[in-house]
């Protein structure tokens, strides 16, 4: 498929934007007021985020002391989930291909490429990094741990957020006051996107993320994808399938929405098993499979079909006109949750890292804790290299 202008230069764009903000920094010398502007940076401190944390503390003291507590045992469960998921996913790749979930890391202009995409990915990191690095500040002042700085950087079009506490109280502090602190920013995150969450429960387009064992509590299940017309000398036509029929199942595969077309691996030039609903009676096609125009790899069984969202959400007290906004929560909600899970996976640059570290840190000599954390670290990284490899493997190096 070809790429429209945009799509196409979305890097330029991006780093189009780039020019622009240093232009504007620049001439609003926004260092005078704690910006360091750099060629490939742009980052803020602010020095009194500590007399800010200690005042929300002091309204919601008991509440933030059962969070920190329950950060540190929510740090081990999101660690062990991050693991499940990245061991699980490359073990589907060779024995469940359909179930391999494709993953990619979300940078604007290169793996991101479209306007809508990058846009509401810009929108949602401010507001996670808000509530990642708030959860490690607060939590550490409940902790008595000196705050020096905190504030954001760009990276040119990669957002990072830091709460800087004092590193000799943090040193000298208690072990598990570090783990309180280290696990708070996942743990908001991921509180932060199943309270979201529950909200999008009452949006049809939310069923695309909610697991198949969890969806049919929330959701009615439409029969299938509806089939809107027949492409003229496709395998379709030819044995007869109708605009108005409902395709209930290709293959092996159980059809509910569009999305469960990518699950069915056409290959063109062989046949099909299709199974198809019409006028409430069930019929089976045998459909040759055809070349699709523009990616001729790719296999079409030959019609135009209703990529509407057909779930129906049981609770539905909520009306979502707007599809933008939808959208944009559900990237909102997306990025919360992965990045607090991922965060956790120990690796040097994530607060995973810094979690193990505390915890064999003074057990062992510093030269064994440096060991066993370069150990961990090489691990990590090949399990979640693979993911990404084999993602590219199977689709190449796809783009959202």
């Amino acid at each position: 498929m070809e790429l429209d202008f945009i799509t196409e230069n979305a890097i330029i764009y991006v780093l189009m934007a780039w020019v622009a903000i240093l232009i504007t920094a620049k001439g609003l010398k926004l260092e005078k007021h704690g910006f360091e502007i750099k060629a490939y940076s742009l980052v803020y401190k602010y020095t009194q985020l500590q007399s800010i944390l200690t005042k929300i503390l002091s309204r919601t003291r008991r509440g933030i002391r059962v969070f920190a507590d329950v950060s540190v045992v929510s740090g081990f469960l999101m660690m062990g989930f991050a693991f499940w998921f990245l061991v699980s996913n490359i073990l589907n790749y060779f024995v469940k291909p359909t179930e391999f979930a494709e993953l990619t890391v979300l940078i604007p202009g290169v793996t991101l490429t479209s306007a809508p995409a990058i846009t509401y990915f810009l929108l949602s990191i401010p507001i996670v990094l808000v509530v990642h690095e708030g959860a490690h500040g607060i939590v550490a002042t409940l902790e008595k741990i000196k705050i020096k700085t905190g504030g954001f950087a760009i990276f040119i079009a990669l957002f990072a957020g830091f709460v800087e506490p004092d590193e000799e109280e943090f040193d000298k502090a208690k072990k598990i006051s570090k783990l309180r602190v280290i696990g708070a920013g996942a743990t908001a995150n991921v509180i932060f996107a199943f309270a979201l969450g529950a909200i999008l429960l009452t949006n049809p387009l939310f069923a695309i993320i909610v697991p198949e064992p969890l969806k049919s509590s929330f959701y009615e299940f439409p029969d299938g994808v509806l089939v809107l017309s027949i492409i003229e000398g496709s395998g379709a036509e030819k044995v007869g399938l109708q605009p108005n029929d409902i395709i209930t199942k290709i293959n092996d595969v159980r059809i509910i929405s569009f999305i469960d077309f990518q699950k069915t691996e056409l290959i063109p030039g062989e046949t099909a098993s299709v199974t198809a609903l019409r006028n409430g009676q069930e019929i089976q096609f045998s459909i040759e499979i055809m070349e699709s125009p523009d990616e001729p790899e790719r296999g079409l069984i030959g019609i135009m079909r209703d990529n509407t969202f057909a779930y129906k959400p049981v609770y539905n007290f909520i009306e979502w006109n707007n599809f933008q906004l939808s959208m944009f929560l559900l990237w909102l909600w997306m990025i919360s949750f992965f990045i607090g899970i991922i965060n956790m996976l120990p690796l040097p640059i994530l607060d995973g890292g810094k979690f193990i570290h505390s915890i064999i840190d003074k057990k062992i000599s510093d030269k064994a804790v440096k060991g066993v954390m370069w150990g961990i670290y090489s691990i990590t990284l090949t399990i979640f290299v693979l993911n990404i490899a084999l993602s590219y493997l199977k689709s190449g190096w796809f783009t959202i």
